[in-house]
């Protein structure tokens, strides 16, 4: 190894020891503050397990709605070739570049009481805001995307003449789908729930606008922690 080849390695491991030096060390002074004795006491106040609650169950019927209705969307997006496809995978991940109070906003606006579609569905006595059908939303709105983007990529990556052979072979479309497609793009798609998972169930600002912060109803774990910092 010449003296050049050293040099530049010793900068590529700079470079990563810095950067996990950033990345860690906010994580571990946060770690730090935790009075880990007073955990198990901490975890059993109502305020706390409610909350919990809250963001579970929520986070639970979120990632089962963009799971269900996501995966086979991310499929016809990866494999269908048709007119404005560009334009809607822009529209598919513009909520990541969202910051999250705008992404409240917009839900507001959309399902508020005065917003696109909240007086008609007023009409039909649904009222979403400050719900927790409104949590379950914005936790949709918000971590979606990130499950989106992994399963076209994953589906994208499959190998079109396996799947034009399984059809070749007399397998239907959903058949494809189904035993062939899904297993071969699972690995992208668990990575890209687990991101989904952990943007929902941190999620905060979307949440704050649309569904508020009420005790047991829409109060998730983040706004829990938030209030007990504004104390």
């Amino acid at each position: 190894m010449n003296a050049r080849t050293r040099i530049f390695r010793g900068v590529l491991t700079l470079a990563l020891v810095i950067t996990l030096l950033f990345l860690l060390i906010p994580i571990a002074a946060l770690l730090l503050q935790v009075p880990v004795r007073e955990l198990p006491a901490l975890l059993r106040e109502t305020a706390v397990t409610s909350a919990l609650l809250v963001s579970l169950k929520t986070s639970l019927i979120a990632n089962i709605l963009f799971l269900a209705i996501g995966t086979p969307a991310a499929y016809l997006m990866a494999l269908g070739r048709f007119r404005g496809r560009p334009l809607l995978l822009t529209l598919i991940e513009l909520p990541l570049v969202l910051p999250p109070a705008v992404a409240g906003i917009a839900l507001l606006t959309a399902f508020g009481a005065f917003g696109l579609l909240g007086s008609t569905l007023a009409e039909f006595g649904v009222v979403l805001p400050f719900t927790q059908a409104a949590v379950v939303i914005a936790v949709t709105f918000v971590a979606a995307p990130f499950y989106l983007r992994a399963a076209i990529a994953g589906f994208s990556a499959l190998d079109r003449n396996q799947l034009d052979a399984a059809r070749d072979l007399g397998a239907s479309e959903a058949v494809v789908f189904r035993r062939i497609a899904l297993p071969l793009a699972a690995d992208a798609l668990r990575a890209g729930w687990a991101m989904a998972f952990a943007r929902g169930i941190g999620e905060f600002g979307a949440t704050l606008l649309f569904a508020g912060s009420v005790a047991s109803l829409t109060e998730t774990l983040p706004l829990a922690v938030y209030a007990q910092l504004d104390v």
